[in-house]
């Protein structure tokens, strides 16, 4: 866990805008998302494709994140309070997932990756689970908030393959954790200040294992003003590039408040 606390006065308004698409391929959507800028919470889950009834672990994942995140408090409590909060809450879901995965035969082995965000008074705070991602743009650069837990990543990290040919591995979908698999979950947590103008992108792999990340920020910085326009936009340019996977976004402007 990495909260970065620092002071920061930024005052902003937010836009956010999900959609999620089934795809080309795909006979179900096992993604699940949700997003709210009054509460100002964005939550993206991505059923394990190839498992039993990974579209109840996504849905049940983001459902039930909702309902116990500590919104209420988000704006007061400090970036170490509510990371603390968050990884509680996702330990909570992470149990009564796989509890329902013993339980019921129907629904053994679900499990579902897991990319979030609380935007508060001056931070950005992050978790995520296996190989949903956010991005940020700013000032026209685009940055991965978050690391893949995934073989590929190790793989990067240990020098075996270079990031540029990372998308056309054979083992690009190999993650290393997942929500429900078992009784414990390790979430990664980090807060990023965040600055007026700033974009963010959620996502799952349906969207970033198909469009390059210059694609990616082409999009974003074409559709600044406009969250909506931007998730379908991203969405047409994945599944034109064949929609292998569902295909889930949720994107959020910081927009300065005006006088």
């Amino acid at each position: 866990m990495n909260p970065e606390e620092k002071p920061n006065d930024i005052r902003y308004t937010l836009k956010m805008a999900a959609h999620t698409d089934i795809g080309k391929i795909r006979a179900t959507n096992e993604d699940a998302v949700w997003s709210d800028a009054d509460c100002a919470v964005a939550i993206l889950a991505d059923g394990m494709g190839g498992h039993k009834a990974g579209d109840v672990a996504a849905q049940m994942l983001v459902k039930r994140l909702a309902e116990c995140l500590p919104i209420p408090e988000q704006q007061s409590r400090s970036r170490v309070e509510l990371a603390h909060a968050l990884l509680a809450c996702i330990e909570q879901v992470n149990e009564e997932i796989y509890r329902l995965s013993c339980r019921e035969t129907r629904y053994a082995g679900m499990c579902s990756t897991l990319v979030m965000g609380l935007f508060c008074r001056d931070f950005l705070l992050t978790a995520h689970v296996g190989d949903s991602r956010c991005y940020r743009l700013r000032q026209g650069e685009l940055t991965s908030l978050t690391r893949d837990h995934s073989l590929l990543q190790m793989q990067i990290d240990a020098g075996l393959i270079r990031p540029e040919d990372a998308r056309f591995s054979s083992i690009k979908n190999l993650i290393t954790r997942a929500v429900g698999i078992e009784s414990t979950v390790e979430a990664e947590c980090n807060g990023y200040d965040v600055e007026a103008d700033d974009i963010y992108l959620f996502s799952s792999d349906g969207l970033h294992d198909l469009l390059p990340e210059p694609e990616i920020a082409l999009i974003l910085e074409a559709h600044a003003d406009d969250p909506h326009a931007a998730c379908l936009r991203l969405i047409d340019h994945a599944n034109a590039r064949g929609g292998h996977d569902n295909i889930s976004v949720i994107v959020a402007k910081l927009c300065t408040p005006q006088a």
